[in-house]
């Protein structure tokens, strides 16, 4: 028997303006309408449930697609229960969508965590799963009746060059070997994206494997030169992971060659408008200029906005880990951001993307809607899934967030069914 359809009242964030005193109308698991709240007096004879933000906002789920862990638990501990957990931790923070991320690691423990990867995109039993669901719909469990939607992994590491390896462990640092990454390859339908440091030997043909199973390409954790780059972008790169974090510029290059100076990953993340990239908003990371610099040259379409966010997320200060229990790295939560153990170099973050969204309009000055924007329609174009997620548009996954005034989270949507905070 269909479900009742709810109707969202509030002020609705739309892609390119705010609708005030609007309202969503949603029909199963699809955004059936979006209009004036006035002109939803009817609905084909049917009462909806209402949902009313009041003042506040109604926005699309935030989508991100560079996240660790949560509440403890890091995706890449390698049990379906750590999984779920981090999972639930960033649906508290409004994330209905994300491509959990991987570190540095061994190879046996990567396989793992795309291999649950898969079991959760097809809500298996293996994964927890209480009935038979599309790739597209979040998993059901024992814990919730949700859980975000996870749109494949990102495979992060370890695949990095050695001095830009930021905190991650460096042991198992290596460059690309066909052996080895035609097993990754082996599960291309979990993969979302994948970085390379583009001038690693092996770089160019792991890119033309990835491209062939489809699998979308990042650079990062790189000290490339701008020439090295541009070649990168030929071979399909088309993302760059966290700008200004564990990436070449002009100065460090300049240990390498005297004259003339030289861009980077930088200066190359910049200039080539192919390239989509993402910042780190929790105020730790980057500074009010650096993130208006980057929003000035490449705009809330070209910009994402993500979490990089490690097991400490909505845990007390102290000592963790990132990667994996079994030989990651260890990292100090304090003054709301990860260090490393000497306190003298950032070791991703411990904050949601509400944390981000708040922030970035805090030190940017931006228009809500735009903001919003960037944690929910563009990352969703850079992960190819924006014709049916990250925007309040009618036909598209109904995917809701409710935020008061202050934008803090009240409540969470994920193809129309509430998740339990």
């Amino acid at each position: 028997m269909p479900s009742p359809p709810l109707l969202f009242a509030g002020n609705v964030v739309l892609p390119d303006h705010l609708l005030q005193r609007g309202a969503v109308l949603v029909r199963e698991e699809r955004i059936a309408a979006v209009d004036r709240r006035s002109a939803f007096a009817t609905v084909d004879d049917a009462t909806p449930t209402v949902v009313d933000a009041g003042d506040g906002f109604i926005v699309p789920g935030f989508i991100d697609i560079h996240v660790h862990g949560g509440l403890g638990a890091d995706f890449m501990d390698g049990t379906p229960e750590s999984y779920a957990t981090a999972l639930r931790a960033h649906a508290r923070h409004g994330t209905t969508s994300l491509t959990p991320t991987t570190t540095v690691a061994r190879h046996e423990q990567i396989i793992e965590v795309l291999r649950l990867t898969r079991d959760f995109m097809k809500g298996s039993e293996r994964a927890g799963s209480v009935s038979d669901r599309s790739l597209t719909s979040p998993l059901a469990t024992h814990h919730s009746p949700l859980l975000p939607r996870v749109l494949g992994a990102h495979f992060y590491g370890p695949y990095f060059r050695y001095e830009a390896r930021g905190a991650h462990p460096g042991g198992a640092i290596r460059p690309p070997i066909e052996r080895e990454y035609a097993e990754y390859l082996d599960y291309a339908d979990a993969l979302a994206t994948a970085t390379v440091a583009p001038e690693l030997p092996g770089a160019p043909e792991f890119a033309e494997a990835c491209v062939r199973r489809g699998v979308r390409l990042n650079a990062g954790h790189s000290w490339c030169t701008f020439e090295q780059m541009r070649d990168a972008v030929a071979w399909g790169v088309r993302h760059v992971d966290h700008l200004y974090c564990a990436m070449s510029d002009k100065t460090r290059l300049r240990q390498f060659q005297t004259y003339p100076m030289q861009g980077g990953l930088l200066e190359a993340t910049l200039y080539f408008d192919e390239l989509t990239t993402e910042v780190i908003a929790d105020g730790k990371h980057l500074s009010a200029d650096l993130l208006q610099l980057a929003l000035k040259i490449k705009g809330p379409d070209r910009l994402a906005l993500v979490t990089d966010c490690n097991r400490a997320l909505d845990m007390p200060e102290g000592e963790y880990m990132i990667g994996p229990l079994d030989g990651g790295e260890p990292l100090i939560h304090r003054d709301g951001v990860g260090l490393m153990p000497d306190g003298k170099a950032l070791a991703s973050s411990v904050r949601g993307m509400d944390h981000m969204i708040r922030t970035f309009l805090e030190l940017t000055g931006r228009p809500l809607w735009e903001v919003v924007r960037m944690a929910s329609l563009t990352p969703a174009r850079i992960v190819g899934q924006d014709h049916q997620l990250g925007s309040l548009t009618p036909g598209k996954r109904a995917d809701l967030v409710v935020l008061d005034q202050d934008l803090q989270v009240q409540r969470v949507f994920i193809d129309g069914r509430e998740f339990v905070l």
